[in-house]
Protein backbone atom coordinates (compact mmCIF):
# COMPACT_ATOMS: atom_id res chain seq x y z
CA UNK A 1 0.00 0.00 0.00
CA UNK A 2 1.36 3.60 -1.18
CA UNK A 3 1.57 5.62 1.91
CA UNK A 4 1.31 8.93 0.01
CA UNK A 5 -1.30 7.84 -1.84
CA UNK A 6 -2.75 6.84 1.07
CA UNK A 7 -2.23 10.14 2.66
CA UNK A 8 -3.33 12.26 -0.24
CA UNK A 9 -6.49 10.53 -0.77
CA UNK A 10 -7.12 10.40 3.10
CA UNK A 11 -6.36 14.73 3.05
CA UNK A 12 -8.82 15.12 0.29
CA UNK A 13 -11.68 13.16 1.26
CA UNK A 14 -12.14 14.67 4.74
CA UNK A 15 -11.42 18.50 3.39
CA UNK A 16 -14.21 17.42 1.00
CA UNK A 17 -16.80 16.81 2.98
CA UNK A 18 -16.24 19.97 5.05
CA UNK A 19 -18.71 22.36 3.83
CA UNK A 20 -17.99 26.41 4.31
CA UNK A 21 -20.85 27.34 6.52
CA UNK A 22 -18.97 24.19 9.29
CA UNK A 23 -15.83 25.51 8.85
CA UNK A 24 -16.95 28.94 9.88
CA UNK A 25 -16.18 30.43 6.67
CA UNK A 26 -18.48 32.81 5.07
CA UNK A 27 -19.83 32.63 1.26
CA UNK A 28 -20.04 35.84 -0.85
CA UNK A 29 -22.06 34.32 -3.52
CA UNK A 30 -20.59 32.58 -6.97
CA UNK A 31 -20.53 28.75 -7.65
CA UNK A 32 -17.61 26.88 -5.61
CA UNK A 33 -15.96 24.30 -7.97
CA UNK A 34 -14.72 21.64 -5.29
CA UNK A 35 -16.41 20.13 -2.69
CA UNK A 36 -15.89 21.50 0.68
CA UNK A 37 -13.29 23.46 1.45
CA UNK A 38 -10.48 25.36 -0.88
CA UNK A 39 -6.69 24.22 -0.25
CA UNK A 40 -6.08 28.12 0.44
CA UNK A 41 -9.08 27.72 2.90
CA UNK A 42 -7.83 24.25 4.67
CA UNK A 43 -4.51 26.03 5.37
CA UNK A 44 -5.61 29.40 6.31
CA UNK A 45 -7.84 27.23 9.06
CA UNK A 46 -4.61 25.10 9.97
CA UNK A 47 -2.37 27.88 10.06
CA UNK A 48 0.07 26.72 7.34
CA UNK A 49 1.06 27.63 3.66
CA UNK A 50 -0.85 27.33 0.97
CA UNK A 51 2.05 25.78 -0.70
CA UNK A 52 3.32 23.78 2.60
CA UNK A 53 -0.37 22.08 2.80
CA UNK A 54 -0.56 21.62 -0.95
CA UNK A 55 2.67 19.64 -0.04
CA UNK A 56 1.54 17.85 2.22
CA UNK A 57 -2.18 16.66 0.31
CA UNK A 58 0.45 15.58 -2.18
CA UNK A 59 1.09 12.41 0.12
CA UNK A 60 4.55 13.94 1.64
CA UNK A 61 4.31 13.96 5.35
CA UNK A 62 7.66 13.19 6.01
CA UNK A 63 9.27 15.30 8.79
CA UNK A 64 6.07 17.16 9.43
CA UNK A 65 5.83 18.31 13.42
CA UNK A 66 3.07 17.13 15.93
CA UNK A 67 1.73 20.89 16.35
CA UNK A 68 1.17 21.31 12.49
CA UNK A 69 -0.94 17.75 12.58
CA UNK A 70 -2.56 18.48 15.60
CA UNK A 71 -3.89 21.70 13.60
CA UNK A 72 -4.27 19.59 10.81
CA UNK A 73 -6.75 17.10 12.90
CA UNK A 74 -8.98 20.77 14.18
CA UNK A 75 -9.19 22.04 10.60
CA UNK A 76 -10.50 18.92 9.24
CA UNK A 77 -12.43 18.50 12.00
CA UNK A 78 -11.26 14.94 12.97
CA UNK A 79 -12.67 12.75 15.61
CA UNK A 80 -10.48 10.71 17.39
CA UNK A 81 -9.67 7.44 15.41
CA UNK A 82 -9.08 9.95 12.45
CA UNK A 83 -6.75 11.78 14.16
CA UNK A 84 -4.60 8.76 15.60
CA UNK A 85 -4.52 7.88 11.52
CA UNK A 86 -3.11 10.93 10.56
CA UNK A 87 -0.75 10.82 13.50
CA UNK A 88 -0.57 7.27 11.86
CA UNK A 89 0.22 8.05 8.28
CA UNK A 90 2.82 10.64 9.37
CA UNK A 91 4.84 7.77 11.60
CA UNK A 92 5.02 5.87 8.10
CA UNK A 93 6.17 8.92 6.09
CA UNK A 94 9.08 8.26 8.79
CA UNK A 95 8.32 11.39 10.58
CA UNK A 96 10.47 12.21 14.20
CA UNK A 97 9.18 11.66 17.34
CA UNK A 98 5.65 9.62 16.95
CA UNK A 99 4.90 6.37 18.21
CA UNK A 100 6.05 2.80 17.09
CA UNK A 101 4.11 0.76 14.46
CA UNK A 102 1.83 -1.84 15.96
CA UNK A 103 3.24 -5.38 15.53
CA UNK A 104 0.31 -7.49 14.21
CA UNK A 105 0.19 -10.60 15.55
CA UNK A 106 -1.20 -14.19 14.47
CA UNK A 107 -0.06 -16.16 18.21
CA UNK A 108 -2.20 -16.31 20.97
CA UNK A 109 -0.72 -17.42 24.50
CA UNK A 110 -2.50 -20.16 26.26
CA UNK A 111 -3.37 -17.58 29.40
CA UNK A 112 -5.56 -16.44 26.97
CA UNK A 113 -7.27 -19.17 25.44
CA UNK A 114 -7.71 -19.95 29.20
CA UNK A 115 -9.25 -16.98 29.96
CA UNK A 116 -11.46 -17.03 27.20
CA UNK A 117 -12.37 -20.46 27.91
CA UNK A 118 -13.29 -19.01 31.39
CA UNK A 119 -15.85 -16.40 29.72
CA UNK A 120 -19.65 -17.33 29.58
CA UNK A 121 -20.94 -15.83 26.92
CA UNK A 122 -19.32 -16.07 23.39
CA UNK A 123 -15.67 -14.70 22.93
CA UNK A 124 -13.37 -14.86 20.00
CA UNK A 125 -9.67 -12.99 20.01
CA UNK A 126 -8.96 -11.57 16.49
CA UNK A 127 -5.99 -9.06 15.43
CA UNK A 128 -5.90 -5.77 13.47
CA UNK A 129 -6.28 -7.92 9.91
CA UNK A 130 -9.81 -9.37 11.59
CA UNK A 131 -8.10 -12.92 11.50
CA UNK A 132 -10.13 -15.12 13.83
CA UNK A 133 -7.71 -16.24 16.14
CA UNK A 134 -9.54 -18.22 19.00
CA UNK A 135 -12.89 -18.80 20.54
CA UNK A 136 -14.49 -20.08 23.88
CA UNK A 137 -17.19 -23.17 22.69
CA UNK A 138 -19.84 -20.51 22.70
CA UNK A 139 -17.86 -18.05 20.65
CA UNK A 140 -17.08 -21.22 18.02
CA UNK A 141 -21.03 -22.03 17.77
CA UNK A 142 -21.72 -18.53 17.68
CA UNK A 143 -19.34 -18.27 14.74
CA UNK A 144 -20.13 -21.36 13.04
CA UNK A 145 -20.94 -19.78 9.80
CA UNK A 146 -17.83 -17.87 9.26
CA UNK A 147 -15.81 -20.87 10.42
CA UNK A 148 -17.29 -23.24 8.12
CA UNK A 149 -17.16 -20.84 5.59
CA UNK A 150 -15.49 -21.72 2.20
CA UNK A 151 -13.87 -18.03 2.50
CA UNK A 152 -10.68 -19.33 4.18
CA UNK A 153 -8.83 -18.83 6.32
CA UNK A 154 -11.19 -17.60 8.98
CA UNK A 155 -11.29 -13.81 8.97
CA UNK A 156 -14.52 -11.43 9.15
CA UNK A 157 -13.74 -9.49 6.21
CA UNK A 158 -13.80 -12.26 4.11
CA UNK A 159 -16.30 -13.46 4.89
CA UNK A 160 -18.65 -10.51 5.06
CA UNK A 161 -17.83 -10.12 1.43
CA UNK A 162 -16.60 -13.33 -0.70
CA UNK A 163 -18.96 -15.46 1.37
CA UNK A 164 -23.06 -14.64 0.14
CA UNK A 165 -24.80 -15.93 3.24
CA UNK A 166 -23.36 -13.57 5.32
CA UNK A 167 -25.79 -10.84 3.84
CA UNK A 168 -28.05 -13.61 6.21
CA UNK A 169 -25.65 -14.08 9.05
CA UNK A 170 -25.22 -10.31 9.72
CA UNK A 171 -28.71 -8.61 10.84
CA UNK A 172 -27.37 -5.35 9.60
CA UNK A 173 -24.89 -6.12 6.89
CA UNK A 174 -24.38 -2.49 5.25
CA UNK A 175 -23.45 -1.15 8.83
CA UNK A 176 -20.76 -4.09 9.53
CA UNK A 177 -19.33 -3.98 5.92
CA UNK A 178 -18.37 -0.19 6.78
CA UNK A 179 -17.25 -0.99 9.89
CA UNK A 180 -15.02 -3.80 8.99
CA UNK A 181 -13.49 -1.77 5.93
CA UNK A 182 -12.98 0.91 8.39
CA UNK A 183 -10.99 -1.34 10.81
CA UNK A 184 -8.95 -2.29 8.16
CA UNK A 185 -8.02 0.89 6.58
CA UNK A 186 -6.62 2.18 10.26
CA UNK A 187 -4.80 -1.05 10.43
CA UNK A 188 -3.32 -0.24 7.41
CA UNK A 189 -2.11 3.41 8.39
CA UNK A 190 -0.90 1.37 11.53
CA UNK A 191 1.29 -1.42 9.42
CA UNK A 192 1.53 -0.29 6.28
CA UNK A 193 4.15 -3.10 5.52
CA UNK A 194 2.03 -6.17 6.33
CA UNK A 195 2.20 -7.61 3.57
CA UNK A 196 -0.58 -10.19 4.52
CA UNK A 197 -2.51 -6.69 5.29
CA UNK A 198 -1.51 -6.05 2.08
CA UNK A 199 -2.41 -8.75 0.35
CA UNK A 200 -6.24 -9.30 1.94
CA UNK A 201 -6.78 -6.07 1.08
CA UNK A 202 -5.56 -6.58 -3.23
CA UNK A 203 -7.83 -10.11 -2.52
CA UNK A 204 -11.14 -8.29 -1.82
CA UNK A 205 -10.80 -5.47 -3.93
CA UNK A 206 -9.93 -7.49 -6.77
CA UNK A 207 -12.89 -10.03 -6.34
CA UNK A 208 -15.34 -7.85 -4.21
CA UNK A 209 -17.23 -4.47 -5.76
CA UNK A 210 -18.66 -3.90 -2.50
CA UNK A 211 -15.04 -3.76 -0.87
CA UNK A 212 -13.67 -1.49 -3.29
CA UNK A 213 -16.24 1.17 -2.70
CA UNK A 214 -16.09 1.44 0.86
CA UNK A 215 -11.93 1.22 0.71
CA UNK A 216 -11.96 4.08 -2.11
CA UNK A 217 -14.02 6.56 0.96
CA UNK A 218 -11.27 6.30 3.34
CA UNK A 219 -12.98 6.01 6.68
CA UNK A 220 -11.99 4.71 9.79
CA UNK A 221 -13.37 4.02 12.65
CA UNK A 222 -13.51 1.88 15.47
CA UNK A 223 -16.19 0.31 17.52
CA UNK A 224 -15.33 -0.45 21.03
CA UNK A 225 -19.09 -0.97 22.65
CA UNK A 226 -22.59 -1.88 21.08
CA UNK A 227 -24.81 -3.88 19.89
CA UNK A 228 -24.87 -6.25 16.88
CA UNK A 229 -27.55 -8.34 15.18
CA UNK A 230 -26.49 -12.03 14.10
CA UNK A 231 -28.85 -14.75 12.45
CA UNK A 232 -27.73 -18.33 13.17
CA UNK A 233 -28.67 -20.88 11.43
CA UNK A 234 -29.75 -23.23 14.44
CA UNK A 235 -30.98 -20.55 17.00
CA UNK A 236 -32.20 -17.59 14.96
CA UNK A 237 -32.23 -14.10 15.12
CA UNK A 238 -30.31 -12.95 18.06
CA UNK A 239 -29.42 -9.13 19.48
CA UNK A 240 -25.85 -9.31 21.45
CA UNK A 241 -24.51 -6.29 23.31
CA UNK A 242 -20.34 -7.06 22.70
CA UNK A 243 -17.29 -5.19 24.50
CA UNK A 244 -13.79 -4.90 22.69
CA UNK A 245 -11.07 -5.20 24.86
CA UNK A 246 -7.08 -5.04 24.30
CA UNK A 247 -4.06 -6.07 26.25
CA UNK A 248 -0.79 -4.03 26.88
CA UNK A 249 1.43 -7.44 26.66
CA UNK A 250 -0.02 -8.95 23.78
CA UNK A 251 -0.15 -5.59 21.24
CA UNK A 252 -2.54 -5.71 18.29
CA UNK A 253 -4.72 -8.84 19.84
CA UNK A 254 -8.63 -7.37 20.40
CA UNK A 255 -10.78 -9.58 22.78
CA UNK A 256 -14.74 -9.37 21.66
CA UNK A 257 -17.07 -10.55 23.99
CA UNK A 258 -20.66 -10.74 23.88
CA UNK A 259 -23.79 -11.12 26.25
CA UNK A 260 -27.20 -11.22 26.19
CA UNK A 261 -29.79 -8.99 28.20
CA UNK A 262 -30.88 -10.58 30.62
CA UNK A 263 -34.59 -12.73 30.27
CA UNK A 264 -34.42 -11.83 26.87
CA UNK A 265 -34.70 -13.90 23.57
CA UNK A 266 -31.04 -13.84 23.10
CA UNK A 267 -30.38 -15.14 26.48
CA UNK A 268 -32.81 -17.84 25.35
CA UNK A 269 -31.17 -18.49 22.26
CA UNK A 270 -27.68 -18.68 23.86
CA UNK A 271 -28.72 -21.03 26.04
CA UNK A 272 -29.89 -23.55 23.30
CA UNK A 273 -26.68 -22.64 21.55
CA UNK A 274 -24.14 -23.59 24.43
CA UNK A 275 -25.67 -27.45 23.93
CA UNK A 276 -25.07 -26.85 19.86
CA UNK A 277 -21.39 -27.26 18.63
CA UNK A 278 -20.48 -27.62 14.90
CA UNK A 279 -16.93 -26.49 15.34
CA UNK A 280 -13.99 -28.38 16.73
CA UNK A 281 -12.61 -27.18 20.39
CA UNK A 282 -9.40 -25.44 18.09
CA UNK A 283 -7.71 -22.29 17.31
CA UNK A 284 -7.90 -21.30 13.96
CA UNK A 285 -4.25 -20.05 13.84
CA UNK A 286 -0.38 -20.82 15.54
CA UNK A 287 -0.70 -21.01 19.73
CA UNK A 288 1.78 -19.38 21.30
CA UNK A 289 3.85 -21.33 24.23
CA UNK A 290 3.33 -20.10 27.52
CA UNK A 291 5.88 -18.15 29.00
CA UNK A 292 3.77 -17.25 32.04
CA UNK A 293 4.38 -20.67 34.15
Amino acid sequence: MDNSVGVRDFLMSRRARITPEQAGIARFGGVRRVPGLRREELAQLAGVSVDYYVRLERGNLAGVSESVLHSLSIALQLDRTERAHLFDLARSAHSVGLRPAASVTSRVRPGLQRLLDSMTGPSYLRNGRLDLLAFNQLGRALYAPILRSSAQPANSARFTFLDAGSHDFWGAWDQVADGLVATLRAEAGRSPTDKRLTDLVGELATRSPEFRTRWASHDVYRHSTGAKTLHHPVVGELTLMFEAMTFPADEGLVLLAYEAEPDSSAADALRLLASWDAVPARSTTEREPDRTR
